[in-house]
Formats: C-alpha cells, structure tokens, sequence
C-alpha cells in the first residue's frame, strides 16, 4: 500500500437518483390544484430570480428549506487600498439548510448498500 498505514472504509451517502424539475412539477401537481404548467413556470421563475438577488449581494431565504450566499477567497493585500476585484481567486455559493432539513438530516436511517 502506498504511504503505508492500514487500510480504512468509511461510509459515504450514494445518490440513487435525481429529482429534476419535471419531477418535482409531476408530483407537485399530485398535492396541488395548481397545474403542472403554472408550478413549472414559478420554479424557473424563482431560480432567474434568486441568481439575480445572489448576484445582487443579498443572501436568499427559502424559509425551512435554508438559504443560499454567495461566498469567495482572495489572495491577501498589505493595504486596504489594494483591495479589488482582481484579488478575488474563487467564488461559490453555499447552501445552508433550514429547519426541515435538518430535521430530515436528524432522523433519515441510514443502511448500507
């Protein structure tokens, strides 16, 4: 084994699928009176719009399901004056969960696979 040492397993979460759009409007419309059409148009609408407030500097609030902002690294300045855009190195946004996420994080059982 390279670097020597014992060999360690951990557990790791595996993706058994995806819900996309289409899916989440599908069953959705099963719990709702609004039609598939409407809750598609409000989904798309709400990502245009929470990228524009993101990209306006505020953080968005999805109430129990969290939140996203908008997050960067920069190489570091000896003077605040020399403190630009040209120093940021990475950006990214984080998501941090709300209530009901954390709930399910809390209480999901796990099993192996």
């Amino acid at each position: 084994m390279v670097g020597g040492g014992t060999k360690k397993y951990y557990a790791s979460a595996n993706i058994t699928g995806e819900a996309t759009i289409e899916k989440l409007t599908r069953r959705i419309e099963k719990i709702s009176t609004v039609s598939g059409a409407d809750i598609r148009a409000v989904l798309y609408a709400l990502v245009d719009v929470a990228v524009e407030e993101l990209a306006d500097g505020k953080a968005v609030r999805f109430d129990d399901l969290g939140s996203l902002r908008v997050s960067l690294s920069s190489s570091g300045v000896e003077k605040e004056s020399d403190v630009t855009p040209a120093i940021i190195t990475k950006s990214k946004v984080i998501f941090t969960p709300g209530k009901k996420i954390k709930e399910m994080l809390n209480n999901v059982k796990y099993e192996k696979m």
